[in-house]
């Protein structure tokens, strides 16, 4: 019998009622800002929807034209409730969101668990909303998918690019890192602080820290490996809880970039 993870945080961070959930869905990629890039790897905040839900939406409005191309997501977010050295995958195969199941890519998890720096923790996922949040969003524009989810603790650049190396695949493999930018700024400080993270993503920096960045660490080693690959990243918004739905002492930095591969950079999908 196949184990599901099931919704964590519906209801806190996004609707728990399908309908609800598409509605908001909907409403985020129509105020989400257009572009024409086709991505490889995807940088997407993970708050609650009513912050970030519209920046996240930029980022996978770029998917829809690859609906059917897109069959594998590689997604790695930061722990924020159990601490893990190295990457952590999941016992489940499946993970659960009121719209439906994901199943996990296998073959993908086999061919990592290996490496020294995966493990497997149950409880490092059971509660973690930084890879949940992203999928009633990839299930909106994607068709069939599986999924690799990676909770991310102490991990150098080197070691997660080593993971993505593994996943990198080709035009079916998508990989997504969740990441909110700077925490509880006053709000022209965080519009500071947040443009020179954003300087340092655009340069394909792998030295970003937690003060920047709290997925940091899955953030540095796709720079690395970006780099390695020649990758050109874009920024395709960046906004703060102050703008979206929330007071201006103290904000949360959101930030959604594409990074293209050489061959796709000069085509609009």
């Amino acid at each position: 019998m196949m184990k599901v993870r099931p919704a964590a945080v519906a209801g806190m961070f996004y609707p728990a009622q399908p309908e609800v959930l598409r509605g908001i869905l909907k409403e985020c990629f129509d105020h989400a800002h257009a572009a024409p890039f086709r991505p490889k790897a995807l940088i997407v905040p993970h708050a609650g929807y009513i912050y970030s839900g519209p920046i996240a939406a930029s980022a996978y409005a770029l998917l829809k034209p690859l609906r059917t191309i897109i069959r594998r997501v590689v997604l790695l977010g930061p722990v924020h409730r159990v601490w893990v050295e190295g990457l952590a995958l999941p016992t489940v195969s499946a993970f659960a969101t009121p719209l439906g199941e994901v199943p996990l890519d296998q073959a993908g998890i086999e061919a990592i668990t290996d490496l020294a720096q995966v493990s497997i923790s149950a409880a490092a996922h059971a509660e973690e909303h930084s890879l949940e949040v992203h999928l009633p969003f990839l299930q909106s524009v994607l068709a069939d998918f599986s999924l690799v989810p990676l909770a991310v603790g102490g991990a150098s650049a080197e070691a997660v690019a080593e993971v993505l190396d593994r996943l990198w695949g080709g035009d079916e493999t998508l990989i997504v890192v969740s990441s909110d930018l700077s925490h509880y700024l006053p709000y022209t400080e965080a519009r500071q602080v947040d443009a020179a993270t954003a300087n340092a993503i655009l340069n394909l920096n792998s030295h970003l820290v937690g003060e920047q960045a709290c997925g940091a660490n899955p953030i540095n080693g796709l720079m690395l490996a970006a780099k390695r690959r020649g990758l050109v990243p874009h920024l395709l918004d960046m906004r703060n809880s102050g703008d979206t739905a929330g007071d201006r002492s103290r904000v949360v930095g959101y930030g959604a970039f594409a990074l293209v591969e050489p061959q796709h950079e000069n085509t609009q999908h």
